[in-house]
Formats: structure tokens, sequence, C-alpha cells
């Protein structure tokens, strides 16, 4: 299997078990209800590393979900945090875990020394059947897919939710408009994990027959009659023996044979 290596990860590959467990002190003054991590809600204020290893002993091998929103690592010092590993936290700390090598890393490599540690406590606290999802855009998403791969093993990717950030085109000095991120998703076990979708509610899917809910869609689409000529054609209705074909500017969105299939099994509105 491929792996990902990069400056100082030899400093960071067993990290997690060197750093210490810690108490998690209570906050009366800001608490609600009971005080304990087995009360149900729990906010911990500090830093991530040293408060995973803190909730490991309560749950190791109990948690059915994670979701993380970690820097994504642009650059960009303009946030509520630094999203940026050079910030003075990561830079403190990567000079005392990687030492003197830290002055040399990339922004990748001081990304990847960050996350390594984090990643294989997370790993720690997935149930057989759990499930971790990680938000991520494209400045680390190839970084992110060997990272994951390598601490929860390429079998248990799930695969990669994508979904639109903003409607406009601005370029942001890139050539490409960049306008999705993506949720890269992971299981600890892939044979046990399992995710359920929403119901096919009336509002999403108007329709109805013996067959159950559904919506409808554009028998046509954009590229006409010069670009996909072989999608371009006559369609008559066995029922009436009316004749349809798209304008000129769009065409079927199947080939003969797919949209004969798809009349004979009554899939036409």
């Amino acid at each position: 299997m491929p792996t990902l290596t990069w400056i100082g990860k030899d400093a960071v590959v067993n990290h997690d078990q060197q750093v210490p467990y810690r108490l998690i002190h209570c906050d009366g003054d800001r608490s609600v209800g009971e005080a304990g991590a087995h009360a149900g809600n729990l906010l911990v204020e500090g830093d991530n590393l040293h408060a995973l290893k803190a909730l490991l002993p309560y749950y190791r091998k109990r948690v059915k979900c994670i979701y993380i929103d970690p820097p994504y690592n642009t650059g960009d010092e303009g946030w509520v945090y630094n999203d940026n590993v050079n910030s003075p936290e990561i830079k403190k700390w990567l000079g005392t875990t990687v030492s003197g090598e830290a002055e040399d890393l990339s922004r990748h490599d001081k990304w990847l020394c960050m996350m390594y540690p984090r990643l294989k406590l997370l790993r720690q606290f997935l149930r057989d059947d759990g499930v971790i999802f990680v938000s991520i855009d494209e400045n680390e998403v190839r970084h992110l897919f060997l990272l994951m791969d390598e601490v929860f093993g390429a079998s248990n990717s799930l695969g990669t939710l994508v979904w639109k950030r903003r409607s406009s085109s601005a370029m942001r000095g890139m050539p490409l408009s960049i306008d999705h991120e993506y949720v890269v998703v992971y299981a600890a076990n892939a044979d046990e994990a399992t995710l359920y979708g929403l119901e096919k509610s009336i509002e999403t899917y108007p329709y109805e027959d013996e067959r159950g809910r559904y919506a409808s869609t554009d028998l046509t689409v954009g590229m006409g009659k010069d670009a996909r000529p072989g999608q371009f054609y006559s369609i008559t209705n066995p029922r009436t023996g009316k004749v349809y074909q798209p304008n000129p500017e769009r065409v079927w969105r199947f080939y003969p044979e797919t949209m004969k299939q798809i009349i004979e099994q009554n899939l036409i509105i």
C-alpha cells in the first residue's frame, strides 16, 4: 500500500502515546446538570490533543460518530482561529515535539505533523461500527486521503461528500473557480458501519405509485443535435400516437435503446 511520508513524521508517529493523561476539571460556575464525563453532554476547553487524551479512558471504543473541522491550512490568518499551522500554539508544539527539524518544515509538513497524532487518538474512540467525518478543502485533501488511509486503513474508506460552498465565480487568484469543499468519510470497520439516508418525504418526492415515492426530472439535456446527434430523435407516445422531439438546442437524456427500455418500464410521466 502506498504510504505518505514527510519531514518530521518520525517524531510524531508515536506522539499520541507520549502525550500524558490529564484530569478533567469541572467548572461549576459554567456547568449545568450533573458533573462528570458520563453525564451525557460535555464541553471541553483546551488543546484538543490534551483533551482527547484526557477523554480517552472514558470513551475508548464507545463513540459512534465523530465530526472534525480541522484547519484547512490555507495560510489565511484572518479567521477567529488561525487557519494556518504557523500559529504560535502549533509552532510551540512543533518546536517541542519535532525539535530542530521544525524550522525546515513546509506548511504541509507542519499540518501533517499536527494532524497525525490527533487522528490516531480519534481512531481509538470509535466503536467497531463507528464513523468519522473530516471537513477539508483542496489545500490538504490529497494529503488527508493518504493520512486517513494510514491511520484508519484504505479498506475503511466509505467515500467523499462534495458540497457546494458558494455560487459566485470568484477566481480568488486561481486559474479555476473552486466552489466546493469535501467531507472525507472513514469507518473504524467498513464491514460493521451503516449510514442511513433521509426518508423519501412528500416535499422532496411529491409523486407516488405502487412502486413508492418519486420525483421527476427533465427528460432532455443541453448540447444540441450537432453535438450529440445520437440523442436527437423523435419519440412517439404509444398510447396517444403524439410525436415528441427536443428543440434543436437540447437532446434526449438517453440514447434510443435506453429510452425504449424506460418507456417500456413506464418511467416517463
